[in-house]
């Protein structure tokens, strides 16, 4: 690769990716959603197969069992991944759009607003974003509602 090259990122591909919209903002990762997922899952199944194939027969029950915890244990820790790093995501969406909302309007975000919420306003331009996280708040839309409600979509590219 010559120097004048750009590096692809994760970053750069996202940037590249369609624009984003309500019907188009979800983002999947091909290899963890409907590679690795469906793998696990099909583990966790033939683990339970073999564990219920293996009752009455004591020398393959304890390989059984053991096949079948490690298979829980993967699974959980598939579950468990994707939902660690959204939690933390959640934290930084809703620090940004606190200070978002005060750089706007002088004044932090509506304590009402649950996380679902301001996750959902953080695809609302500048010049609705205060608007609309007060009738969040005052009227306890919900996310979809929020995302549906946004005319100027600003897109969120990196999501994990």
């Amino acid at each position: 690769m010559r120097e004048s090259e750009p590096v692809a990122t994760a970053t750069s591909y996202n940037r590249q990716m369609q624009e984003q919209s309500y019907a188009k903002h979800a983002k999947f990762v091909p290899g963890f959603h409907f590679v690795l997922g469906p793998i696990i899952l099909l583990i966790l199944i033939g683990s339970f197969v073999n564990l219920w194939q293996s009752f009455g027969d004591h020398e393959r029950l304890y390989n059984a069992s053991l096949i079948a915890a490690m298979a829980v244990a993967l699974f959980l820790l598939f579950v468990f991944t994707r939902s660690f790093a959204m939690g933390v995501q959640d934290r930084a969406i809703r620090a940004e759009e606190n200070l978002r909302h005060f750089a706007l309007a002088g004044k932090r975000l509506d304590p009402r607003l649950t996380i679902k919420q301001i996750v959902g306003l953080r695809f609302a331009s500048d010049a609705e974003f205060v608007e609309l996280a007060r009738r969040a708040a005052e009227g306890s839309m919900p996310q979809g509602a929020i995302k549906k409600s946004v005319t100027n979509w600003r897109p969120d590219l990196d999501r994990v």
